[in-house]
């Protein structure tokens, strides 16, 4: 089935990636079709990317101070 672009940004989008690339817009297409594909496939959720952190913070030992309004003002410098 053949791919018909419609839109005249998509198809200006096309010409100028082929031209960069030195492949005709067919070429083009399918080869951002494929990086975008591959760009997904490799995305990382957010939650795992966030565990290394969490697993860090979780590590400290607890100091058994409180966070009051005296302490963030010390460390803005507005005390």
């Amino acid at each position: 089935m053949a791919l018909n672009i419609r839109r005249e940004e998509v198809n200006q989008l096309a010409e100028k990636l082929a031209a960069r690339k030195g492949i005709n817009k067919t070429e083009a297409v399918k080869l951002a079709l494929e990086n975008e594909l591959r760009r997904l496939d490799q995305v990382v959720p957010l939650r795992e990317r966030l565990r290394p952190i969490q697993e860090r913070v979780m590590a400290r030992p607890a100091t058994g101070l409180m966070a009051d309004k005296k302490f963030y003002d010390e460390l803005s410098g507005d005390a």
